[in-house]
């Protein structure tokens, strides 16, 4: 989560000093990232019982629901249909058929024992851990119930 919202406030902070961009006295503030699920009440269950996050807002049978995480920061769920309908774009897909165009990164001290655990609760992997030299990182990738792809790393031990 840490490098998605890292790459949000870059993109945010380098919009707000780009020449001509508006002065404001009501600066942009990161609040969440908010996923738009299908199957919320599957994937309410994976972010507070598999990933072990604490629900801060809603339960399962609801339409939205946010978690936080422990050092800070918040990721939210809320039901595609309800935003198609906010939005006006309930007459398109529900699906998707296509390459990621997000993924949730997350970071821990030590992927490898995190793996072990997620395994066992019956988390199905797009790969393993394994050391990405080139980013310096060792990642793994999984998805939610939703399909939503999430990253989760450690720096490489030098």
């Amino acid at each position: 989560m840490q490098g998605l919202l890292s790459c949000v406030v870059v993109v945010i902070a380098a919009a707000a000093a780009a020449p001509g961009a508006p002065q404001t006295t009501n600066p942009l503030k990161f609040d969440n990232v908010r996923l738009l699920v299908t199957r919320f009440d599957e994937t309410f269950a994976f972010y507070r019982d598999v990933l072990g996050l604490k629900a801060t807002w809603g339960k399962p049978g609801e339409n939205y629901a946010s978690f936080a995480f422990p050092g800070g920061g918040e990721i939210a769920i809320f039901r595609r249909s309800l935003m198609a309908d906010a939005v006006g774009t309930t007459a398109r897909p529900a699906t998707r058929h296509e390459q990621d165009t997000a993924a949730v990164v997350l970071s821990v001290d030590d992927v490898d024992p995190l793996y072990s655990h997620l395994k066992s609760a019956g988390v199905q992997f797009v790969d393993a851990p394994r050391n990405q030299d080139g980013w310096g990182i060792r990642a793994m990738h999984f998805r939610d119930p939703d399909g939503n792809l999430i990253e989760v790393f450690s720096p490489l031990k030098k």
